[in-house]
């Protein structure tokens, strides 16, 4: 059984802001990207366009209880059920399954500092990290950063009632979310599934993380494309959720049809020199044909090496429009590759693009692509 699977719903924010046609008008170079190279130099980021949460999140002590990151998750999360015609259906909500990419929580920055530079000057400092934690750490902070929470608020704010699943492990939590819900509703295992993930660029934790790996960029603002001299991440808080649909659900109720998703493939490569590129190629192979002049959207990184190899795997694409989502809203980790496929499923629901190839490696592991086609 392989049935047709289509976007009914789209919920995006970002640095830009928030909605389809504020994204569209980056993807048509109307709109320049929004970078931020003071807050945390020498590292810029996208930082989050501020959203008015009431508008999908009324309950002000839900809000309180979430982080930034589940803040963002939840919020598009309920502009997809908006735009999706679902968000007051008790009954489709009941059936509808969730998919979250997330990563771990945020930490307790001013707590880790305290701790920090107490440590210089303890005459035991095994003991003394101990009791910190154990008295200056509030539980609530263990709790909220569980990953799964995100999935838990969604279900919690918006009605859901469904079974959830949460993926981890970077940008290829985001391949595997998208992947497993295409192939649970091409399977007729799900007739509805809303999936995407969320993520906040302004954690200095994460930074230092990334940095520690060698992966971020210094200095100001450059395409992904363009950073050969200093290569380097630039990352952007963003957040994608899409409302997948079988083809014969969404006609029968007469839902818009934003595009169709026709295929998504993933892979892990061993990341010897040569193997991105070798890879994506073949995923961009096993899509199927594509015709010239489609729309080529990638979540490349901008890291060292990776970033080239993906570039020379769209160009094998005829005469495709090559588009960088790191040039519109930064790179997003987990919802990396959500935000990629919003943005093409966007481009086709306006009318920029008749179809849509999309590739994303991430920074460490795993690589993945798409096929999208206008309805």
């Amino acid at each position: 059984m392989q049935r047709g699977v289509v976007i009914t719903g789209i919920g995006l924010a970002s640095s830009l802001g928030e909605g389809i046609e504020t994204h569209v008008a980056a993807i048509a170079g109307s709109t320049a990207p929004v970078v931020d190279a003071t807050s945390f130099a020498p590292y810029p980021v996208h930082p989050l366009k501020v959203l008015d949460l009431d508008r999908q999140i009324p309950k002000k002590s839900d809000q309180r209880q979430m982080e930034p990151w589940q803040r963002l998750g939840v919020y598009t999360a309920g502009l997809a059920l908006d735009g999706a015609g679902i968000k007051d259906d008790v009954e489709t909500k009941s059936l509808l399954q969730v998919i979250v990419a997330a990563g771990g929580g945020e930490r307790d920055h001013a707590v880790d500092g305290a701790i920090l530079t107490g440590l210089r000057g303890a005459n035991a400092p095994g003991a003394y990290l101990n009791e910190r934690l154990m008295g200056d750490l509030r539980p609530t902070l263990f709790l909220a950063q569980l990953s799964n929470l995100l999935a838990g608020n969604i279900g919690i704010v918006h009605g859901i009632t469904g079974a959830s699943r949460t993926f981890m492990g970077e940008e290829q939590a985001g391949v595997d979310a998208i992947r497993t819900a295409h192939a649970r509703i091409a399977a007729g295992q799900a007739d509805i599934m809303l999936v995407g993930g969320s993520y906040n660029a302004e954690r200095r934790d994460m930074l230092l993380l990334l940095e520690l790996g060698g992966y971020l960029r210094k200095g100001d603002f450059a395409p992904v494309f363009d950073r050969e001299a200093a290569p380097g991440i630039i990352t952007g808080s963003a957040s994608a959720f899409l409302v997948l649909e079988s083809a014969e659900r969404a006609a029968a109720r007469g839902a818009a049809i934003h595009a169709k998703l026709d295929k998504v493939i993933a892979a892990r490569s061993k990341r010897a020199p040569g193997t991105v590129e070798a890879t994506l190629r073949r995923l961009i192979g096993n899509l199927g044909p594509v015709a010239p002049g489609a729309l080529a959207i990638s979540a490349a990184t901008g890291a060292a090496g990776i970033t080239a190899e993906e570039a020379s795997a769209i160009a094998t694409l005829p005469q495709a429009r090559r588009i960088a989502t790191g040039d519109l809203v930064g790179h997003a980790l987990e919802a990396a590759f959500p935000v990629l496929v919003a943005l093409a499923a966007a481009a086709l629901s306006t009318g920029h693009a008749q179809e849509a190839v999309v590739t994303g490696a991430g920074h460490w592991r795993g690589e993945g692509a798409a096929h999208l086609v206008k309805a």
